[in-house]
């Protein structure tokens, strides 16, 4: 069993896409975003059709919410499973955190009296920038800037008192996630950990209980607990020597031609898993060396391996697309993959293969 191919139409980039790119958001569960423009081109790639001014509307709308979730970054999820995703994974993250809310000197005291501040600031509908609102903390006497900022209001989205709001011509802002997500799913945590083990091992298998604490940012007794508890529907079986889990064992077929995606930074495909191996061949990845520059930037594959990374540089009226390939890798014919992105972008492309 090819693990790669498996995965990629698992996580639905080979084979039928979905209608709408909130469907894809659910399907993964949660999907990783700190690099917001990288993040709305993964999901374009499972979507049919999709366009950057399509996810850009559906995250103004709060169709499509972002905050921290799952580990400490910035994950889109949908207004339906935002909060019991974080009253879920929300205490690891806090515990991961404490050695920065010391740092800072972000005492639970202080941290109750800024929710108080801001949740007034942004109550009815007022969404206000993370400058705007550390403006809003110093009116009060609170020092809020730099790291003890993004402490405040990162401790602000784990606790679900606030989430994004829409884009303020390339700014971000925030906004009561209360507002935002009037009809969030409530679930208790045996409940929440069933609904997020299968969630995962459903679009992202085949997978190891490691993958899906590395993930979740829960932990590996979690993960086995989750398992269990979908024992229904999930199947393990033994790959080269390791245990993974999926819901079904459907053997994918090799496409004709090769496959080739680029990939964005940080997309699921890659970074929803503990063990790398899987996403290249075993000689590429025993030549890759540490911190190869091409590993650095966004990825190009090729029936699901990766073969090289690229980048993009956009100027008003075009796209620069540098792109780097492994050593020894054979042919990669990019072409069909830069017009997707073209047609997403809505600008043309000029691809320069070094």
């Amino acid at each position: 069993m090819d693990i790669a191919l498996q995965r990629l139409r698992n996580q639905r980039l080979l084979g039928e896409a979905f209608a709408s790119p909130v469907d894809v958001v659910k399907w993964l569960g949660a999907v990783q975003s700190q690099d917001y423009h990288g993040a709305k081109w993964g999901v374009a790639q499972r979507t049919k059709g999709a366009l950057d001014s399509d996810l850009d509307r559906l995250y103004n709308e709060g169709a499509i919410l972002r905050t921290h979730v799952l580990r400490p970054t910035w994950h889109f999820v949908t207004p339906e499973d935002i909060v019991w995703m974080l009253e879920l994974t929300a205490p690891r993250v806090h515990a991961a955190s404490a050695y920065y809310y010391r740092k800072t000197e972000l005492d639970p005291p202080l941290l109750s009296r800024c929710g108080d501040l801001i949740g007034k600031a942004l109550a009815g509908d007022q969404y206000l920038t993370r400058n705007e609102l550390a403006a809003r903390l110093r009116q009060e006497g609170i020092e809020a800037e730099g790291l003890r900022m993004g402490y405040i209001v990162g401790y602000l989205e784990l606790e679900a008192l606030i989430c994004s709001g829409p884009m303020r011509g390339k700014q971000f802002t925030y906004a009561l996630l209360e507002e935002r997500a009037p009809h969030a799913r409530r679930l208790d945590r045996d409940e929440a950990l069933a609904e997020l083990t299968r969630r995962y091992f459903t679009s992202h298998g085949p997978a190891m209980v490691q993958d899906f604490g590395n993930w979740s940012g829960l932990t590996i007794a979690d993960g086995k607990a989750g398992i269990d508890a979908n024992r229904e529907h999930l199947t393990e079986a033994n790959l080269d020597g390791k245990s993974y889990w999926m819901t079904e064992m459907k053997s994918v077929q090799e496409p004709a031609k090769p496959v080739v995606h680029l990939l964005p930074n940080y997309d699921e495909h890659v970074i929803a898993y503990k063990d790398y191996t899987p996403a290249f061949d075993p000689e590429v990845y025993a030549r890759l060396e540490p911190n190869d520059y091409r590993m650095l930037a966004h990825l190009i594959a090729r029936n699901g391996k990766i073969v090289g990374g690229w980048r993009r540089t956009i100027a008003r009226k075009q796209v620069r697309i540098e792109a780097s390939l492994l050593e020894d890798v054979g042919e990669v014919d990019i072409s069909e993959a830069t017009k997707a992105y073209s047609r997403f972008l809505g600008l043309p492309v000029e691809v320069d293969m070094r």
